[in-house]
């Protein structure tokens, strides 16, 4: 494939779309990556989820409440939400040799409401968030509907516009920095939600927490 699309360009002359052939790829296949990291606002999610069509909608939506990895969230299936306990199972290959490590998440009971409606008249083995054909979400697919749903959000102004630099994982990103800045969880138990580890959060998330720290001084009225 590669050699034939070269011997059109260089020796047929054919250009085609230069900015078809350029185009970034998203950073989703790069785990908790400092360096490109982008945190999203709850105005700039709602705004990229209402853009996206309802299938990655609604994957964007459960990536928001777990604060999973999207390949992990995409693999999961009927079988791993236990609604009576509010919690859903997932799974992360990780390592060298990649060992399959499985974790447990507590879910709201928000999160549990809209969990259950995803599995709702489904099967055990059915994945909790399939494309429009019903298969198991892949990362090429995901990441095609959020650059469409990213370009509707250009009309946005201010700070409801959403970074050029954003994808499934900012969704991530952002829950991990919510539930330590925001809602004041400990970094262990955030670790073990997520999946990550105490030196990864403190390597990526404590850097943005000073600004959060300022915000909650200023707040405070002197004695």
């Amino acid at each position: 494939m590669v050699a034939a699309l070269n011997v059109s360009v260089k020796e047929l002359g054919y250009v085609g779309n230069r900015e078809a052939w350029q185009l970034t790829p998203l950073a989703d296949d790069r785990d908790d990556d400092v360096e490109t990291a982008v945190f999203l606002t709850p105005a700039q999610r709602t705004g990229l989820i209402a853009a996206c069509e309802p299938n990655t909608a609604a994957f964007l939506r459960g990536l928001e409440m777990t604060g999973a990895r999207p390949k992990e969230l995409a693999e999961a299936t009927i079988g791993d939400l236990h609604a009576a306990h509010g919690t859903l199972t997932l799974r992360h290959r990780k390592g060298r040799p990649p060992r399959l490590r499985t974790r447990v998440v507590v879910l709201s009971s928000h999160g549990v409401a809209f969990f259950k409606s995803q599995a709702k008249r489904k099967l055990p083995a059915a994945p909790l968030f399939p494309e429009a054909s019903g298969v198991p979400f892949r990362r090429h697919m995901w990441s095609r509907s959020i650059r469409a749903g990213m370009t509707e959000t250009k009309k946005a102004r201010g700070a409801k516009r959403v970074p050029p630099g954003a994808s499934a994982y900012s969704f991530r990103h952002a829950r991990i920095s919510e539930l330590l800045q925001v809602h004041g969880i400990d970094p262990l138990t955030v670790a073990q939600q997520t999946g990550t580890s105490l030196a990864m959060i403190e390597k990526a998330y404590f850097r943005f927490i000073a600004s959060a720290m300022r915000e909650k001084l200023a707040a405070i009225k002197d004695a």
